[in-house]
């Protein structure tokens, strides 16, 4: 019978959701002394698994729980598969970008100041702002205060599942998109395509795993490619993108952004980003959702039922990532 390992946080209520023809073993996140799995579901904080995998024996399959694993890449025994979770955050990462890129042009942490100052005549500094972000902008009446999401040209980056599914959802916002991917193929671009891309892009949205490749990416070089007043949104991981170069580009008033992920994460009290301007910020909640558990082993289930069929698994970690 297959051995199949689960955190030590498992829901047995969630036991439904595997096949039933298997063993499971608890995996405790203190264990100090050998474990014999074939098939690992790893527990969903990286950190637990390097605690872990010195004391596992006979793993043949890692399946995480994220979508991300590129802290354990280095990680993975020899003649081990690494599968990762894709697929189980679309939905809550998606609605994060599209509250995220809302959140921003309608200029929302501008005017949760303004609630917290109990001054209704701070909302004219909304025009300000506007003007700043957008310094070849003629003056109006009345006076902008918020932009609209209708008409702009979004440029997803990292073109996987979670593009997708964010691209659907902006889709009835009435926008246009281009998209960047590894290497290119029908209505997608390579990645060295990149930078003649930027500058006509008025939302950048960066959805790439981090991996030698795309490390500083997005370095101030390519935040200087951006248009005036464009607006980039990271929900990847934190180091996707420069952060000094980012908080330069804030200050000078060049871009907007919305970040889920930081460098350094978690941010510490004092740093420099917490108080940019030009910002909306979440401590990396996107994939938070009461729906994450059934999501996860969900996927965890249908790939122990292939391992058990014989058939190829999904989401197979190559090349490094």
């Amino acid at each position: 019978m297959l051995r199949v390992g689960v955190p030590e946080e498992f829901d047995f209520g969630l036991r439904r959701l595997l096949p039933a023809d298997i063993e499971i073993v608890v995996v405790p996140d203190d264990v100090h002394e050998p474990v014999e799995v074939e098939f690992w579901i790893v527990p969903y904080m990286s950190k637990k698994v390097a605690q872990v995998l010195p004391f596992m024996r006979g793993v043949k399959v890692l399946q995480a729980l994220s979508a991300g694993v590129d802290a354990m890449v280095g990680s993975v025994p020899a003649g081990a598969t690494l599968c990762d979770g894709q697929g189980i955050h679309d939905i809550s990462v998606a609605e994060w970008v599209v509250g995220g890129v809302l959140a921003s042009l309608k200029y929302f942490p501008f005017y949760e100041e303004i609630r917290r100052s109990e001054e209704w005549k701070w909302r004219a500094q909304a025009e300000q702002l506007y003007q700043l972000r957008h310094p070849d902008a003629k003056k109006m009446f009345p006076a902008p205060l918020g932009e609209d999401l209708a008409g702009k040209h979004v440029l997803i980056v990292g073109y996987g599942a979670i593009g997708k599914a964010i691209e659907s959802r902006l889709m009835p916002f009435e926008v246009t998109f281009g998209r960047v991917g590894r290497s290119r193929r029908e209505g997608v671009e390579p990645v060295s395509a990149l930078d003649a891309l930027l500058p006509h892009a008025d939302i950048v949205i960066v959805i790439v795993p981090l991996t030698k490749d795309t490390h500083g990416m997005f370095d101030a070089a390519r935040l200087a490619k951006m248009k005036q007043g464009a607006l980039l949104v990271n929900a990847a991981r934190g180091p996707v993108v420069d952060t000094d170069a980012l908080i330069a580009a804030l200050q000078a008033n060049r871009i907007m952004a919305a970040l889920d992920v930081t460098d350094p994460e978690p941010l510490p009290v004092g740093h420099p980003l917490w108080g940019a301007p030009n910002l909306f910020i979440t401590p990396h909640t996107a994939g938070g959702s009461p729906k994450f558990l059934e999501r996860a082993y969900t996927l965890a289930g249908q790939q122990v039922a292939r391992y058990l069929k014989g058939e190829p698994l999904v989401n197979v970690v190559t090349e490094g990532y």
